[in-house]
């Protein structure tokens, strides 16, 4: 498609699609010739890896597990509507607070204005497509009535279990090295669990009656992340089994349980970041391409699942119809 304008970072098309100046790539991981320097860049530098957005979940997950669920295992021996309910209402705090604030600031506010957005439109206020035919409003209901039960339930399962001894168990003080690896070994699990699970969900069958709920925000906003059907919430959110068979710690099973549910927020902004003047990293232009065109992209920019399966698709040219 003809780019008619140049806008600073990226293009404008003619229907008044922004994309980035450079096509889409994957993160120097995985990636050939090895670049030891640009590696190390994205390990550590702002916006990477490592900083700021995982180490913020890593102390989530301690101030969850240590301050808010008391520390102690033993107190989830039985399955009790006092703690289930708390678990429920500090999620559905967590969901709002980090939904509704790449919400309020950057759509209500707009406080990038319409800078780096991706899409021409804003979100749909009169559709019969949506609930409450408000994009907003089915988008918020689903992730909070769908979204945030389902999260919590397998949390829940996951404290009754491990406090009964059901799974294995490990500490800092037993296997240090293992310990810390988990929390970069994680978000690479969550990336490749993504991939299988998604493309699962574009199994035609399933993309009909479950996975099209989450494909009608082609232009996302950070509400659209977590909008999906119940059995779609399942299959994500059970990410989390991977603590359920290896050794971990509870503070690993609350990294990866709100990392997976609180992520989306940051990658369906619609907005190419970083924001607030350049300060802070989120945006995701490799998933908003899946939006877009539906058959490619369908994990995320670390692990190349994408490229190695023959779906990337990274934003330059006429776009073709990808593996099924």
């Amino acid at each position: 498609m003809a780019t008619k304008e140049v806008h600073d970072r990226g293009h404008i098309d003619d229907k008044g699609h922004w994309r980035p100046e450079r096509a889409q790539g994957f993160a120097p991981l995985f990636t050939l010739p090895f670049r030891p320097i640009a590696l190390l860049k994205w390990l550590f530098g702002w916006g990477g890896y490592i900083w700021p957005i995982r180490v913020i979940y890593v102390v989530l997950a301690y101030v969850t597990w240590y301050l808010l669920q008391g520390g102690v295992l033993e107190t989830y021996k039985s399955l009790e509507f006092g703690w289930i309910a708390l678990i429920v209402l500090r999620n559905l705090i967590l969901l709002v607070t980090v939904f509704g604030f790449y919400h309020v600031t950057i759509y209500m506010l707009k406080v990038e204005k319409s800078y780096g957005k991706y899409h021409p439109d804003w979100q749909i206020k009169d559709s019969k497509r949506f609930l409450f035919h408000d994009q907003v409003k089915d988008n918020m209901f689903r992730s909070i009535v769908s979204g945030v039960p389902i999260w919590s339930a397998w949390e829940v399962l996951y404290l009754w279990l491990a406090a009964n001894g059901r799974l294995p168990l490990t500490t800092y003080s037993q296997s240090p090295v293992w310990f810390v690896s988990l929390f970069f070994i994680i978000p690479l699990w969550r990336e490749v669990h993504f991939y299988f699970i998604h493309r699962l969900l574009h199994w035609k069958p399933l993309l009909k009656a479950v996975h099209s709920v989450h494909h009608k925000n082609p232009n996302c906003g950070p509400w659209s992340g977590m909008a999906m059907h119940p059995i779609e919430h399942i299959g994500y959110l059970s990410v989390v089994l991977l603590a359920f068979i290896l050794p971990v710690h509870p503070v690993h099973l609350f990294f990866i349980s709100q990392l997976t549910a609180l992520r989306p927020a940051h990658g369906h902004t619609g907005f190419e970041g970083p924001f607030f003047k350049g300060k802070w990293p989120a945006g995701d232009y490799f998933h908003y391409l899946h939006h877009k065109h539906v058959s490619c992209n369908y994990g995320e920019s670390t692990v190349p699942l994408d490229r190695w399966f023959g779906t990337f698709f990274d934003g330059e040219g006429t776009f073709r119809r990808k593996g099924k």
